[in-house]
């Protein structure tokens, strides 16, 4: 009984440590942040993914993999929409839609990456003391890197997914998924590096990166099995969940990144010797 108390006692202290953490470094409002600056450059790396479709001409991807999906879960008149709008983009210069989109998601994800910039001063408890032309430099650089990244993984995921059949699919499938991780774990590992007042050393920022792609990794599969088994968008109240479900998406990714950033930094202190109990002990205490 006294081991169970003690087990009851650790876990509460456990919670109590996130609960202040998240309300000393204000991570829910900076999740806020990050996730609506995602939002808007969604809509700018979306159309920069279709723009590339359109000249490496595979419209395919979304007449054979995408539409198909859609159309059932939305009304008519909805799909006829996305669709024609898609179309119009197919039949656009791809060389100026390209570069437009490219410059616009470029610069949408930079404020992201400001955003980002602030929450990891909040994390590490450091003071943001850099002016704006060296802020700005520093996150547009990043955010290529990341947009780059974001698109290398996009296109592997759909246009990768018929690339090759036959017997060698399989490998290919397992191969294509290790590069698209690798390319998320090395744009955010860029980001947590980088982005901070202080830079952080490799071992940690490969440590953080890895574990917050991981997350996005099992996040991002609930969200697509949650659209193919549940989801239905041909009524309003559907149709405005749809919007509420990708802001909520884009919210809990957020969430994770600082999540990821604070449980690194928490991590990193106890292994530095911090007298007071870490993380890990509590940790111990429970299982």
């Amino acid at each position: 009984m006294a081991r169970r108390r003690g087990h009851w006692q650790s876990f509460k202290d456990f919670v109590g440590l996130w609960v202040d953490l998240f309300k000393e470094h204000n991570l829910l409002t900076y999740a806020s942040a990050i996730a609506f600056q995602a939002l808007v450059a969604f809509v700018a790396l979306l159309l920069l993914v279709l723009g590339i479709f359109s000249a490496i001409g595979r419209q395919d991807v979304w007449t054979k993999q995408l539409a198909p999906q859609i159309e059932p879960k939305v009304l008519f008149p909805v799909f006829a929409g996305m669709n024609a709008t898609v179309e119009k983009i197919f039949h656009s210069s791809s060389a100026g839609l390209i570069a437009f989109a490219a410059v616009l998601a470029i610069w949408e994800i930079s404020g992201v990456v400001r955003a980002c910039m602030g929450a990891f001063a909040q994390v590490y408890e450091d003071e943001e003391k850099r002016p704006w032309y060296v802020r700005f430099p520093i996150s547009i650089a990043l955010a290529i890197v990341v947009t780059a990244s974001l698109v290398g993984s996009l296109l592997l995921a759909t246009a990768g997914r018929t690339a090759v059949h036959g017997s060698w699919s399989l490998p290919f499938t397992i191969l294509r998924w290790i590069v698209e991780v690798a390319l998320m774990t090395l744009g955010f590992g860029l980001l947590v590096r980088f982005a901070p007042v202080k830079g952080r050393t490799k071992r940690w920022v490969s440590g953080g990166a890895t574990l917050v792609v991981v997350a996005w990794v099992v996040q991002f599969l609930i969200f697509v099995e949650y659209l193919r088994s549940v989801a239905n968008y041909r009524s309003a109240a559907g149709s405005l969940l749809g919007i509420y479900f990708l802001t909520t998406f884009l919210y809990v990714a957020a969430i994770i990144l600082l999540v990821g950033i604070e449980l690194d930094e928490q991590l990193r202190k106890d292994l530095q010797g911090k007298e007071e109990r870490g993380i890990l002990e509590m940790a111990r205490e429970i299982l």
